[in-house]
């Protein structure tokens, strides 16, 4: 009999693997792109688009949260800290990637002067937040510090005398996915003194940090709601251009419901003077080696799935055959 046609099985065969697992387009390509195709499918996708308000960031009260976040501890209810900084949505969707690589939210931050926990030690039990898009109240996601200059211990010095620092959320709930960070910014006394709050330390805490954007003081008595800054950052070979304005309507100009508001507010002042500064950032230089700006890859697995395995099966099937 001849082999002819049992070899012949054997090289097709051998090429079905390959051909198995040709994809119609590459794993790799932008989810971006791949979201924009996804629009026109006339069925569910598991790709759903980012929905992006024109103003960064989606109301926390229209979705049934709160601008106030709730400290554990504090009483039933919960008094909270100002969510008084909001890092808009509309930001470089790099900027919005929770990481210090490529540009990311915390390679910003350190731009300005902030880093993460001392050794990356955080104590106490985390305060809760509810931005309005479905998830309920969560915890926070992570908490910076000021590094007096020093990315890498300086947050232990801020941890022992205290300064400028901030817990974070996203608001990236299914019923508003804006991408933005809210964050509750405070200035804080040392640790020996419970770090409670300096006076005005909400408003103070918030206008410092927008000070180290812009590169100059904020003269905080003077804000309103139609207070407009720019600044110039960088760091790690990236700049970053940020654009920020003042609003109103968010918070409340009270001191109600407020964490150490009989110490932040006093001599007739409120704790929380109703403004929100919302900053959106732009990367206007980055290395050359750093990757495409928002460009979210899907990572192929490499793990085969097993309907990809059987084409090679049958060749380990077919030499079994063949060698009887």
């Amino acid at each position: 009999m001849s082999t002819t046609t049992p070899f012949s099985m054997f090289f097709l065969l051998l090429c079905m693997p390959s051909l198995a697992l040709l994809p119609h387009r590459t794993l790799a390509e932008p989810l971006r792109q791949r979201r924009a195709e996804t629009r026109s499918w006339p069925w569910p996708r598991n790709v759903v688009p980012r929905s992006e308000p024109a103003a960064g960031y989606f109301a926390p009260a229209d979705g049934g949260g709160a601008m106030l976040t709730q400290a554990p501890n504090t009483g039933d209810p919960p008094l909270g800290e100002p969510l008084n900084v909001i890092i808009a949505g509309t930001s470089d969707p790099a900027v919005l990637v929770d990481q210090q690589s490529d540009g990311g939210f915390r390679n910003f931050f350190l731009s300005v002067g902030f880093s993460a926990e001392c050794l990356g030690q955080h104590e106490g039990a985390p305060q809760t937040a509810n931005l309005g898009d479905g998830n309920g109240y969560l915890n926070e996601t992570s908490e910076l510090r000021w590094d007096y200059g020093d990315p890498t211990l300086g947050t232990c010095q801020e941890t022992v005398h205290g300064g400028n620092h901030f817990r974070y959320w996203t608001q990236s709930g299914k019923s508003a996915d804006s991408g933005a960070y809210f964050l509750a910014t405070s200035y804080e006394l040392p640790i020996a003194e419970d770090h409670n709050i300096i006076v005005n330390g909400y408003n103070l805490g918030r206008d410092w940090l927008i000070g180290n954007i812009t590169g100059s003081p904020i003269n905080t008595s003077a804000l309103t709601n139609t207070s407009t800054f720019t600044g110039t950052t960088s760091y790690a070979g990236f700049i970053y251009s940020s654009s920020i304005a003042y609003v109103s309507g968010l918070l409340a100009n009270s001191s109600s419901g407020v964490n150490h508001g009989g110490d932040v507010g006093i001599n007739g002042q409120t704790a929380v003077d109703g403004l929100v500064a919302v900053v959106t950032i732009s990367i206007a230089t980055k290395p050359a080696n750093a990757t495409k700006s928002g460009a979210i890859r899907i990572v192929p697995t490499t793990t085969l799935p097993f309907v990809a395995l059987i084409p090679t099966l049958l060749v380990g099937l077919l030499l079994g055959a063949l060698s009887l």
